[in-house]
Order: C-alpha cells, then sequence, then structure tokens
C-alpha cells in the first residue's frame, strides 16, 4: 500500500485530509503547524489538522521550520506527499524524496492568486468564479506544474467563510479524482504560464482600513473578501469600527465619501465614491462585542448621527 505524509494547518486542509483516509490510503503521518496561543486567555490550541489526525490515531511532527527538520518526515518514507494549506515552501531535500513526487491543494485557478490569501483577494478583486488546482510542488511558490483543476463560482454574497467551505469540499473531490491517476501514472503535469502569475500574499493590517471614496462595489467586496476574518474596519470620532457585514444600496444626494446619510431601524447608509452607497448592519466598536447595527441603536441610538464621517483617522 502507497505511504502518504500529509501536510496541512488549517480548517481548510481537514476534509481533504478526512477524504484520503475514507479512500482507504495509508496516511503515515500528519505534518502541521505547532500549537499556538488563541483567544483572550491565549489557551494553547492545536491546529485543526492536528486534531483530525488524532481521531485517527496518526502520528503528528510539528516543526517549526519544515526547511531546517525535515529528515524526521524522510523517516516515514513517503511515496508521496500531499500538502494543502500547510503554511511553509518544502525543501528540495524533502521535495526529491518520494517516488510519486509531492503534491499541493491550492484554492485558486493557477497562476492567478499564487500565495496564502487565494480566497480573500478572489473575493476582494470581484472575481465571478475562482477554484482548486492541484500542483507538483517545486522550490517557488505555487509555480509547479498543474495536474487538475476544478472551477468553483463565487455568489453574489459569498464571503471568505463559506467559499472557504466550498473549495475545502472542492478540494477533496478533486484529489480524491486525481490521486489514482498519480499513483498509475496516467496524468501529465502542465507547465504554469509564469507571466500571467498574480499573487494572494497574507492580507495585511492596511488592507483591512475602508477607503469610503472607493465605489460601494469596491468596500461591499472588501467588507465580505475580509469576512469573517480579519473583518474590515474604519474609524468614528478616532475609535476604532469593525465592519462585519454590509450591502450595497443607493442614496439620491450627494455626500462626503464615509458621510452617514441616514439611519435606518437595521442599518446605516454611507455615502461611498461614485455617488454610491452601501448599508452597515453589522458592526463591533472597540472593545465591545460584534452585534447587529439594529441591535445597537436599540441600546444606544445616540452614537450615531447623519452626518458624521467615517474613517477620518485614516486620513
Amino acid at each position: 500500500m502507497k505511504k502518504i505524509v500529509f501536510m496541512g494547518t488549517p480548517d481548510f486542509s481537514v476534509p481533504i485530509l478526512q477524504q484520503i483516509i475514507k479512500d482507504g490510503y495509508q496516511v503515515v503521518l500528519v505534518v502541521t503547524q505547532p500549537d499556538r496561543p488563541k483567544g483572550r486567555k491565549r489557551v494553547l490550541t492545536p491546529p485543526p489538522v492536528k486534531a483530525e489526525a488524532i481521531k485517527h490515531n496518526i502520528a503528528v511532527y510539528q516543526p517549526e521550520k519544515i526547511r531546517e527538520s525535515y529528515h524526521e518526515v524522510l523517516k516515514y518514507e513517503p511515496d508521496l506527499i500531499v500538502t494543502a494549506a500547510f503554511g511553509q515552501i518544502l525543501p528540495k531535500g524533502l521535495l526529491d524524496k518520494p517516488k510519486y513526487g509531492c503534491i499541493n491543494v491550492h484554492a485558486s485557478l493557477l497562476p492567478e492568486l499564487r500565495g496564502g490569501a487565494p480566497i480573500h483577494y478572489a473575493i476582494m478583486q470581484g472575481k465571478k468564479e475562482t477554484g482548486i488546482s492541484i500542483m507538483y510542488m517545486v522550490e517557488a511558490l505555487d509555480a509547479g506544474g498543474v495536474l487538475s483543476q476544478v472551477t468553483v463560482p463565487i455568489e453574489e454574497n459569498d464571503h471568505v467563510g463559506t467559499l472557504h467551505d466550498k473549495l475545502a469540499e472542492a478540494g477533496a473531490q478533486l484529489l480524491q479524482q486525481t490521486l489514482p491517476a498519480i499513483f498509475d501514472q496516467s496524468i501529465q503535469a502542465v507547465e504554469q504560464e509564469n507571466q500571467k502569475a498574480t499573487y494572494a500574499p497574507n492580507i495585511t493590517r492596511e488592507q483591512e482600513k475602508i477607503d469610503w471614496t472607493n465605489s460601494a462595489e469596491v468596500i461591499y467586496n472588501q467588507v465580505r473578501g475580509l469576512h469573517p476574518w480579519p473583518v474590515a474596519s474604519t474609524t468614528i470620532d478616532g475609535e476604532n469600527l469593525n465592519i462585519w457585514w454590509a450591502e450595497q444600496t443607493t442614496f439620491e444626494k450627494s455626500a462626503e465619501p464615509g458621510e452617514i446619510v441616514k439611519i435606518t431601524d437595521d442599518g446605516l447608509i454611507v455615502a461611498c465614491g461614485q455617488d454610491s452607497a452601501i448599508k452597515v448592519l453589522d458592526i463591533q466598536l472597540a472593545g465591545k462585542k460584534r452585534m447587529t447595527v439594529k441591535d445597537f441603536l436599540n441600546g444606544s441610538s445616540e452614537r450615531f448621527k447623519v452626518g458624521q464621517r467615517l474613517g477620518l483617522g485614516y486620513e
């Protein structure tokens, strides 16, 4: 039986590992990131992939830097290494060892959106579709030959959370179809057109800030492209304000970008660039809990006023 080493870390990786196990392959080792402190109490928490591996009594290895300690993986003599959102580039000494190579399940239609945040960027860029690519790994970032791809549509109300789940499931299904062809060597990788490559590096704090001079469409894509993590933000009276959810709307009068032009029972109508507007529906003030605008207004109707401008602290 072929021996597989699986490398992955977040929730995205779990359905893919589950599918490999379900299909009867021998997973001899799971490699994942070290446990990290989480939450306000900074409780040391294992990655989701580690928790799944333990359920199936699979050995777990958690190197801080795989490049410096990959020899531990080679002890398991894998025939194939499968990675999915592992978070580190594998060294050549590891890439060259497995008989069937090292493959990665990546959440974009390569060569588009190479990097660590392809789901976020696909939504923020307003794409109508994205997908899964399974490719051979090389030392360069997401640049190996592509074995298989599947397209996944992006719906108008999709956000990172919903699209993440769709892509994780699509990745599991595509890998199920691709693994037999790898093992019987009936599939050929297609080299990527590097000149068409685009990139999706990890989200920065600067990208979380809303620029109200952008159109409502751009801002809406930013909000849903950062939901439910790390969340778009703005300021009100110099205080941070997270915008968890919003929707595009219309407003007839011209106003300054970021200006609250109307307060309804359930939202704040905020002017955007190009004479457009969004309706802010779900918020979180600094140090407070997340809540709907409707609930917030019921408890504190004086906090927001028509004419206030959001985002002035960024200027």
